[in-house]
């Protein structure tokens, strides 16, 4: 199997991301902040996927030991560089998962329930006990369920799938999109840092990422079936999760629309 059969399996759970009514929904700013709300915790929980990798495939502890592959070990450290220690608009360095908080703050978005749900899981120690119970919509527990029960599974070319191809590749050039109109339409709301934050995504994940990511999954999995055939499934699974999320993000809007 290549790189290019798994993109050719995952294409109608692709469309279906690409193609959800969710986009047409995000038609006023509060719509907006319900997005965010909800989309911070697919932002946050990929950097516990890029942290699996890094552990995986570099040695993280003492005494020091050279890993097996260079060249998987040189690709991840590359891509946390960037998503754990980026540049943000003023010239600061922060994760990726902290501009998108401060892009968030800066335009008005609550913040205190991905607050309150990290807190969860310091004083609770376990993840999978702070998803259960929290008061997530399910499906978005479905989706970090998967996430870190993937991580917890421990096989890095599954790890490196979900990190892959279980991320929205050309959303976030809509959502660019999205952003700039309301900028026209809401000039009182600062939305500079997300669109920031979205267009770093597309340059980074065009240029530099994705390729990156696409060479690692080809070096994890060489000429091995059964692993190609277990990062074909994983990246279908994780699509389908991500459906669900976007899908919970437009019924919370629905919601809200309902209840004005």
């Amino acid at each position: 199997m290549t790189i290019q059969k798994i993109n050719n399996s995952i294409e109608s759970q692709k469309q279906m991301l690409l193609q959800h009514p969710l986009y047409k929904k995000v038609q006023t700013v509060d719509d907006l902040h319900r997005f965010l709300e909800n989309h911070v915790y697919a932002v946050w929980d990929f950097m516990s996927l890029l942290k699996a990798l890094q552990s995986k495939l570099t040695c993280t502890t003492t005494p020091w030991f050279a890993t097996k592959n260079p060249e998987t070990r040189y690709l991840i450290n590359e891509i946390v560089l960037a998503e754990e220690s980026d540049l943000t608009m003023d010239g600061r360095h922060q994760s990726h998962y902290e501009m998108y908080i401060e892009a968030m703050e800066s335009c008005g978005a609550n913040t205190s329930g991905i607050e309150h749900f990290l807190s969860e899981i310091d004083s609770l120690q376990n993840i999978f006990v702070a998803i259960k119970k929290s008061d997530l919509h399910p499906n978005i527990k479905n989706f970090l369920d998967f996430t870190f029960k993937v991580i917890e599974e421990g096989k890095v070319h599954k790890i490196a799938a979900a990190f892959t191809f279980g991320r929205e590749d050309l959303i976030p050039n809509m959502f660019t999109e999205i952003l700039k109109n309301f900028q026209e339409n809401f000039p009182k709301t600062d939305l500079s840092k997300l669109i920031y934050y979205f267009e770093r995504h597309i340059e980074l994940d065009a240029d530099e990422h994705g390729p990156m990511a696409m060479k690692m999954i080809t070096e994890l999995c060489g000429d091995n079936e059964q692993k190609w055939a277990e990062v074909e499934e994983v990246s279908i699974l994780a699509l389908e999760k991500r459906i669900g999320l976007w899908d919970a993000i437009e019924e919370s809007i629905l919601m809200k629309a309902e209840l004005a």
